[in-house]
């Protein structure tokens, strides 16, 4: 179902027209050209400072010219979107290879499949698990730890968001979709709030498609619980702000010319602002390193930065419609949220398990405004509700690397596989239901969609309750520590 259009978007900066929006990504785009012949020289110097064959190649002078161009050269790089890089995973001891392909297109977002190879169909139950991506200026490939993470158990899809300034002005606007079925849903930070809305609209219409369990990963559900810096300035400036001052148009010759974006160069700025002294220091120590000699230090800072310097432009309505739904307004919260007309109850999930996961030190998204969908869904079985705390992690830890590995993904796992049980055993006694249609952007198809369940309901396994808060069990038959 399309969940696009809460509300309604904030009105775009159209009335200001092209002389007041569209410098800005303009000047941008004329710097970074002129800085061409530049980079181009600093790459020259570099290689030719690090051929073996070149007698300073091995001074300490050589080496600090050639660091020294290869930081110039990565700091004024425009940064395309990274590659996947899974090619197969470990099911039950055993390699598989990883089939990516999209299965689902519009101009905004492809929906990929991470299809695995097997010789033999597991014992073990595989649900399928949809990761709704952060729609926030990286590519879907910063959650490329979280898939590795989910694949070994689960048959994983995953949201691919376009780059706005390659979507032609032809397309139309921006529109967002939901599929549901026998699938369990995670949702990464910002996209939490339209997940949760989504269910509450498809369970309010009574869709059989709803999914098994949704997991609220660091989402800002309601940004007044332990308001963060990036919470306190939204609300402080307020959207009119935003959008007299991120928005600007795409210059040419990009396919989006002319298309209302916040640029990627933006957000890029807000991102490294935030912890630009541990950046600086990062950099700092890519130089020490490459001057060392230190080549697996040196290529861990460039396989991160790869990915955390690849940003996209955002497509203008949904970013104000984010800031002042989410931030500004607190709508969902306030039980003020719309779809279209029609009100957003979170009261009227029923069917669907909740899981909320933040971390200690997240700065993005203060501890405790995920938990808040608890007290929004109020009609969710408790058996079905649970909530994890990890410590010692930030944001992105919540998603992302050791701790997430060893102590989350289990966890979700666990959960995924307790909600997987009563769901097929319902599917199994009801019967099948029609196919539905699912809307589609104003010019593109409609797709109708049928879902079948089959295998045997498994016993899940007991949550615990502390303190009246659902918590976890450790897991005994979910993916191992990693």
């Amino acid at each position: 179902m399309p969940i696009g259009e809460f509300g309604g978007a904030p009105s775009l900066p159209g009335e200001g027209g092209l002389v007041l929006s569209a410098p800005m990504y303009w000047f941008y785009e004329m710097n970074h050209a002129a800085l061409n012949p530049a980079r181009a020289f600093a790459d020259a110097t570099r290689l030719f400072f690090r051929n073996p064959i070149n007698p300073f190649a091995s001074t300490t002078l050589g080496k600090s010219i050639a660091a020294a161009a290869e930081l110039f050269e990565r700091s004024t790089r425009r940064y395309g979107r990274p590659e996947w890089g899974i090619t197969s995973t470990l099911v039950g001891g055993e390699r598989v290879p990883i089939h990516i392909s999209a299965i689902w297109e519009r101009p905004f977002c492809r929906l990929l499949r991470f299809e695995r190879v097997f010789e033999r169909i597991p014992r073990r139950p595989q649900p399928k698990l949809l990761i709704v991506a952060p729609l926030s200026g990286h590519y879907a490939t910063l959650l490329r730890g979280t898939v590795e993470a989910f694949l070994p158990n689960h048959d994983v899809y995953i949201t691919d968001w376009a780059d706005a300034r390659t979507v032609p002005l032809t397309e139309g606007r921006f529109d967002l979709h939901f599929l549901g079925g026998d699938t369990h849903v995670v949702a990464v930070c910002q996209p939490s709030v339209p997940v949760l809305a989504a269910v509450a609209a498809m369970e309010a219409s009574d869709d059989p498609y709803v999914p098994r369990s949704m997991i609220l990963m660091g989402g800002p559900i309601d940004t007044r619980v332990n308001p963060t810096g990036v919470n306190k300035l939204a609300e402080a400036r307020g959207s009119e702000w935003f959008r007299n001052n991120v928005i600007t148009k795409v210059p040419f010759p990009h396919p989006g010319f002319m298309r209302d974006v916040y640029p990627g160069f933006l957000q890029l700025h807000g991102f490294m602002s935030m912890n630009l002294d541990r950046h600086i220091e990062a950099h700092r120590n890519l130089f020490k390193h490459l001057v060392g000699g230190d080549g697996d230090s040196a290529q861990k800072h460039r396989e991160f930065y790869d990915e955390y310097l690849a940003v996209m432009d955002l497509p203008a309505e949904y970013y104000l419609q984010t800031v002042d739904t989410v931030f500004v307004r607190h709508a969902l919260p306030k039980g003020q949220m719309t779809h279209r007309g029609r009100p957003i109850d979170p009261a009227k999930i029923k069917r669907c398990g909740l899981l909320t996961v933040e971390g200690e030190h997240d700065d993005i998204s203060g501890v405790g405004q995920t938990e808040a969908a608890h007290a929004l869904c109020v009609n969710i079985p408790a058996a079905r509700k649970a909530h994890w705390l990890q410590p010692t992690v930030g944001h992105y830890g919540v998603f992302n690397g050791s701790r997430f590995r060893a102590e989350i993904a289990p966890r979700i796992a666990d959960f995924i596989l307790t909600n997987e049980a009563p769901a097929r055993a319902r599917a199994i006694s009801a019967p099948d239901p029609e196919p539905r249609t699912i809307a589609a952007p104003d010019n593109a198809e409609t797709r109708t969609t049928k879902t079948k369940t089959n295998g045997s309901p498994t016993k899940p396994p007991n949550a615990r309750a502390r303190n009246g808060e659902a918590k976890v069990p450790r897991p005994t038959h979910g993916p191992g520590r990693a």
